[in-house]
């Protein structure tokens, strides 16, 4: 009797851990998704979100519901971290890039702030495209890394000082709206798409009737002039 209790709980549980990981992929492809934004050209979505959904696997063998935690908040820690670690094993900038970066970190440290977009263009002789890419690889290279050298571009924007965590801060909530109203128009439609609204890049692209790619590019450059005017205005 007591062998066939163990034998259904077992099958119950294994059941129960199927039923949470069928239930949550969706938040494994909108963590991904959002990711995107972050990241530069050329990183493989695919491997991240395979990685994610081992994350998610992990989460629903671990979980025990009797601690009271939601699910859905203890999945998305594990999800994210499987997410970074596979970010972290197979880090895609090529040389090129990394000798873009390098520029555009030159031409930040010269320029008078609070520094633009266009100022590091024409300082580097890169696109606005290819400055945009830079400023996603930095923040990237940030993101999944351990060390702490060194003042990164647009440090106060890189994570976890995001513009939506940014606002639970009572004494940086005025200064954010501000930044927020100093943007172009556009650049502040995208950014309240993207973080208050929660719709990930390939929706806001449907909403504005422009390219992922491009939605990225103008992410990445809002991002980046909200961290200055943070900076320059003492946020």
């Amino acid at each position: 009797m007591e062998q066939a209790k163990r034998a259904y709980d077992a099958v119950t549980q294994k059941e129960r851990r199927d039923q949470l990981i069928v239930e949550h992929l969706s938040l494994v492809r909108h963590l991904v998704g959002k990711l995107a934004a972050e990241l530069p050209p050329g990183v493989d979505l695919e491997n991240l979100e395979s990685a994610g959904v081992l994350g998610l696997v992990e989460a629903a063998h671990r979980f025990d519901p009797e601690r009271g935690a939601q699910f859905k908040t203890y999945a998305y820690t594990r999800i994210r971290g499987a997410v970074l670690d596979e970010l972290r094993r197979n880090c895609p900038l090529p040389q090129h890039m990394l000798q873009q970066m390098a520029r555009v970190r030159q031409a930040y440290e010269e320029l008078m702030p609070p520094v633009t977009t266009q100022a590091l263009a024409a300082a580097t002789g890169l696109s606005e495209a290819e400055i945009a890419d830079c400023l996603a690889a930095i923040r990237m290279t940030r993101l999944i890394s351990w060390d702490e050298h060194g003042e990164p571009i647009g440090t106060r924007l890189d994570d976890p000082q995001r513009p939506d965590l940014l606002a639970e801060k009572e004494e940086q909530k005025r200064l954010l709206v501000e930044a927020l109203n100093a943007l172009e128009e556009r650049e502040r439609l995208i950014v309240t798409l993207y973080y208050l609204e929660d719709l990930r890049l390939k929706e806001i692209g449907e909403v504005l009737r422009l390219s992922e790619s491009r939605i990225s590019r103008l992410l990445n450059s809002a991002l980046f002039h909200l961290g200055e005017y943070m900076r320059v205005h003492g946020g």
